[in-house]
């Protein structure tokens, strides 16, 4: 059932009261690209690297960043677009190309892959101007303020959404964001993160959400159920009406965030969605967990929560509040590894990192911050292509053997005959050709990163593999990572192709992924041993 409110506003707590009380927040250094990795699911399903490995631009306008993205050889081609200054409906204009599809009055990331969107210097700032994602994959936006973006009244855009993703969207991470309204729908608003139409694998980490009607949703309607495995870990919610998010159907993973002032709901798990609820703070709020405005049942899965003067209604034919004492009522399986700050703790850590301008700082897992550090620096994604795999034992390789190693290991192939898939492979090229002991054919992606996975139908102990490039492309593959398929979990990293020693691990399905490249990569072989 849909609900108009009106935000009731506040100033109990404050940005400012919560710094003084944890300590000083330290500000962005000037022009710094995206660092660290993708957390939460934004880890699946090959992973979301943005634009690690291309070209990085700086843009002051909205038309700049759509220049940037319309300039790019293709639509795929990675690039990282780093945004100072306030963008707004007056510098945002249409602009048109083979590798881009952009409107004015919003930011646009249509039919696209493999962009990073950052906020640098002084900071970026979105005003009265949402960010479109759709038919999109693998983006990252990081360190950026988006406010006051309205439905209704002058000027709209985007829906009345900070940010708002639709119609098969993969692989999004959106990270140190200030996402902020000034009223309910009443006043114009509608929601500051939203998910529809087959929008998965996307992760919401380090940022705030304020003063608005609606949080955010997962999937547009209780029959909408093609959304989900969404996280949200360490943000914090502040002043709103409800939906923090709205989740129907699909699995979200709720974890280390701080949840004050929710005037009338908080999660709200409906029609047969489902949420791992962990080690959150919720405080000052009413009905933060439940079921809420439907007989469409959702479920939850608690631990712990620390629930600090919270109210709860009475249950109803559309109202299953899960306190006062809340308890799981299903059990969720997370893919991913974790760490879990103590909710006594939670506070704290939000104050000192959430948001944008605080210097893209993070929880170190126990109750303490720490800055993340470029894992890849897209100012400098590859090795230097003059030196990429040395071995000085090897200084004049067999031209038939693209990239021998004297350590080649000894034993069956276990990829001959597997399974293969991946995140995105160029035209003419095939997963398959990277186990069918063929060197003459190769997979290829379709920009200059991606993944590529050979699976079994039951668990496999492998403990190296062998990445071999097709004739004339050696070199050219960059940074990469060796991933577990099943869990997500980084086995090993590195750069340059080769032989490859992991911890021994027995599983369905391991991936390489590559962060950077130069020229175009090419995986003959991805060869998988035991030994």
């Amino acid at each position: 059932m849909k609900r108009r409110v009106a935000l009731r506003l506040y100033a109990a707590l404050t940005t400012a009261a919560l710094a003084g009380a944890t300590g000083a927040v330290v500000s962005m250094p000037s022009a710094s690209a995206a660092t660290g990795g993708a957390t939460g699911y934004a880890t699946q399903n090959g992973g979301t690297t943005g634009g690690a490995g291309g070209q990085t631009v700086r843009a002051t306008t909205g038309t700049a960043i759509h220049q940037a993205l319309c300039s790019r050889a293709s639509s795929s081609t990675p690039i990282t677009i780093e945004v100072e200054g306030t963008i707004n409906h007056a510098n945002t204009a249409k602009v048109s190309g083979d590798s881009c599809n952009t409107a004015a009055g919003v930011i646009e990331l249509k039919q696209i892959s493999n962009v990073t969107l950052v906020g640098v210097g002084s900071g970026a700032v979105f005003d009265q101007l949402g960010i479109h994602i759709r038919q999109s994959s693998n983006i990252i936006i990081q360190n950026v303020t988006v406010k006051n973006v309205k439905k209704s009244g002058s000027p709209t855009s985007n829906g009345g959404d900070a940010i708002g993703m639709e119609s098969d969207v993969r692989n999004v991470w959106v990270d140190h964001a200030s996402l902020e309204a000034s009223g309910g729908e009443s006043e114009g608003f509608d929601g500051l993160f939203d998910m529809k139409d087959n929008t998965q694998y996307v992760t919401l980490s380090y940022s705030t959400l304020r003063n608005s009607g609606r949080g955010g949703l997962i999937g547009s309607s209780e029959t909408e159920l093609s959304n989900g495995f969404v996280t949200f870990h360490h943000n914090l919610y502040e002043n709103l009406d409800s939906r923090t998010p709205l989740l129907r159907g699909g699995i979200a993973h709720i974890y280390n965030n701080y949840y004050v002032k929710l005037n009338e709901s908080g999660i709200n798990s409906r029609a047969g969605a489902r949420a791992k609820v962990d080690n959150n703070y919720f405080k000052d709020s009413k009905d933060v967990l439940g079921t809420f405005y439907t007989d469409a049942a959702g479920y939850w899965q608690v631990s712990g929560n620390t629930f600090d003067n919270v109210t709860w209604s009475a249950p109803g034919s559309e109202n299953n509040p899960a306190g006062p004492d809340p308890k799981s009522n299903t059990t969720v399986s997370i893919p991913y590894a974790y760490s879990l700050d103590a909710a006594s703790c939670v506070p704290g850590i939000v104050a000192q990192t959430a948001g944008a301008n605080k210097g893209l700082k993070v929880s170190d897992g126990n109750c303490s911050t720490q800055t993340q550090t470029p894992t890849p620096d897209p100012t400098d994604p590859t090795p230097d292509p003059t030196d990429p795999t040395p071995d000085p034992t090897d200084p004049t390789p067999d031209p038939t053997d693209p990239t021998p190693d004297p350590t080649d290991p000894t034993g069956t192939n276990l990829s001959i005959g597997a399974g293969a898939d991946g995140s995105g492979k160029a035209d003419g090229t095939s997963y398959g050709n990277v186990r069918d002991g063929n060197l003459s054919t190769y997979w290829s992606p379709a920009g200059a990163t991606g993944s590529v996975s050979v699976k079994w139908a039951s668990a496999t102990s492998v403990s190296s593999v062998s990445i071999r490039e097709a004739s004339g492309s050696a070199g050219s593959i960059g940074s990469w990572k060796v991933l577990n398929g099943d869990t997500g979990a980084v086995l090993t990293s590195g750069s340059g192709a080769g032989v490859i020693a992991i911890p021994q691990t027995s599983l369905r399905k391991i991936t390489f992924q590559i962060t950077g490249s130069t020229g175009t990569p090419k995986i003959a072989e991805f060869e998988t041993y035991a030994g």
